[in-house]
């Protein structure tokens, strides 16, 4: 797929429910998803991961405070970050190699049915 590496956030949002937003370089924008809970570093665990609106490019580097009233008001700190390689993309299936401080080696990223809800893990080596 790409030989070029893109790159990959993960940051820690502490808003109505602590989560993780999951966001992937790719087609110009940031593909998102908030995973309710600490997104997996070893191998066969498996996390949910809900699929949400793409990001500017932009939101890679933030961190900071969104003001109530505004939407996903909370602290956002940048939880993990780097790079990535994708090894296949379909329509429900993402397979790629991170390459963060934390997130290290490939996941796969799996749609359940027709929905936006996902499934996040790590591959076993």
């Amino acid at each position: 797929m790409s030989a070029n590496p893109t790159r990959f956030v993960v940051q820690k949002h502490d808003a109505t429910r602590l989560h993780y937003d999951f966001r992937l370089e790719m087609d110009g924008v940031l593909k998102s998803w908030a995973v309710p809970k600490e997104p997996p570093t070893e191998a066969g665990v498996k996390r949910l991961a809900v699929e949400v609106e793409d990001h500017e490019l932009s939101y890679i580097d933030f961190e900071g405070t969104i003001p109530e009233g505004k939407y996903g008001a909370g602290t956002v700190e940048i939880w993990d970050k780097g790079t990535y390689t994708l090894k296949h993309r379909s329509k429900d299936k993402l397979v790629f190699t991170l390459h963060g401080q934390r997130l290290k080696g490939d996941y796969t990223l799996i749609r359940f049915k027709a929905d936006k809800n996902w499934l996040l893990l790590k591959n076993k080596t």
